[in-house]
């Protein structure tokens, strides 16, 4: 399996799309996890994926077409 296909089928947390105030790491997209969540149900960013009842994660391309999106918009 290519790079590209496990790469399309990744998943992501919110510590790691946000930034992350406890770890103080960067996230890939410069927002606190609160304004992540309130994007997410407001349609604004893309929805998340349950995986379990604490487990929530969202799809690396549709995180990362996201981000695409917000900086072509910036311009």
């Amino acid at each position: 399996m290519s790079t590209e296909a496990i790469a399309s089928r990744a998943f992501l947390r919110v510590s790691e799309i946000a930034n992350n105030r406890r770890t103080g790491s960067p996230g890939i997209i410069p927002v606190s996890a609160a304004t992540w969540w309130a994007w997410s149900r407001t349609g604004k960013a893309p929805q998340p994926i349950r995986l379990s009842a604490g487990v929530t994660v969202w799809r690396a391309a549709d995180v990362l077409a996201f981000a695409e999106k917000m900086a072509g918009d910036a311009v």
